[in-house]
């Protein structure tokens, strides 16, 4: 039976880990794909994702948009490596943390700075997992983080989502206000008073109760944050969750019709030697794959030259 052939990377992806085949010709001056998307980036960040065309990024370059398909065929292969580009790596200081609650906590800081420098990223639709270099790595720090835990694979990446989630939705918000005080010239703090003095306006007792008592507590202008209040509960659900599997109260694996839990099957000496061969398979597995895309950009220089 014929071995079952590799989809092919989309050039987008390709171009983000760096093995997709460079263009035969182009301009003579100076011209890359980091470049380009370093150029995008900026006027993004200066005057918002619609401000980005291909021709605008050419003009800003000195060059003619057909210069820089040659480099970067579509936009939406430029817009997922502008993303790339701005999400940028994850903080190393993540690691340096005591324990799985402190480095997430790292981590989701970070994650909110990056909407705050670069808001446009929030415009970009979600139309699926990021497979490219920088996304990865910020997923591979949020497994990392709950490394240790008695939480599954599946178990870990819902809890890592769960966090990029809360984050998006904190940075959302936290960029939405900075647009509208930038335009308007009023703070944050002027912003939330005034839209308390409208719900304020229309919000009576009787028909939205819980909402008037709210108002009355004067939530709306309260210096307390409500998302970081928030990732706090996450956290201390996971930690309750995670106390529930350390007790070995839930999370429990069904073996050959028998239920065995978590703590005995942790403690079984081949089922951890099995473990290590995986991790040392994994590692083996990522080194390959890194050579192979090396030895296919340096082919592609070959053939080219």
């Amino acid at each position: 039976m014929p071995d079952e052939q590799l989809p092919e990377l989309p050039r987008g992806i390709a171009l983000a880990w760096g093995i997709a085949a460079a263009p035969q010709r182009g301009p003579k001056r100076e011209m890359s794909v980091e470049r380009i998307v370093e150029t995008a980036v900026e006027l993004a960040d200066v005057e918002g994702i619609g401000a980005v065309s291909m021709s605008a990024v050419a003009s800003r370059l000195g060059f003619t948009p057909m210069s820089l398909y040659r480099y970067v065929s579509a936009k939406d292969d430029l817009l997922l490596l502008m993303q790339e580009e701005a999400t940028g790596l994850p903080p190393e200081e993540f690691r340096a943390e005591g324990g799985w609650r402190a480095r997430l906590g790292v981590l989701f800081g970070a994650q909110v700075e990056i909407y705050l420098r670069h808001p446009w990223i929030l415009s970009l639709p979600i139309s699926g997992s990021p497979i490219t270099p920088n996304s990865s790595a910020w997923l591979d720090a949020l497994l990392e983080s709950l490394a240790g835990t008695p939480l599954s694979q599946e178990e870990r990446i819902a809890v890592s989502l769960l966090v990029s989630g809360h984050a998006r939705w904190y940075g959302t918000v936290l960029a939405g206000y900075s647009e509208a005080a930038r335009e308007g010239g009023a703070s944050a703090e002027e912003i939330s008073e005034r839209e308390s003095a409208l719900y304020d306006l229309v919000i009576v007792a009787d028909e939205f109760p819980a909402l008037r008592r709210a108002i009355d507590a004067g939530v709306f202008v309260s210096v307390s944050d409500p998302f970081l209040f928030g990732i706090e509960r996450i956290f201390d659900g996971v930690e309750h969750y995670i106390a529930g599997l350390d007790a070995g109260a839930s999370h429990e694996e069904k073996a050959g019709g028998v239920i065995l839990d978590d703590v005995e099957v942790a403690g079984d000496q081949r089922y951890r030697e099995a473990q290590r061969a995986v991790l040392q398979a994994e590692k083996a597995l990522r080194a390959a794959r890194k050579a192979e895309r090396q030895a296919l950009r340096e082919a592609r220089e070959r053939l080219q030259g």
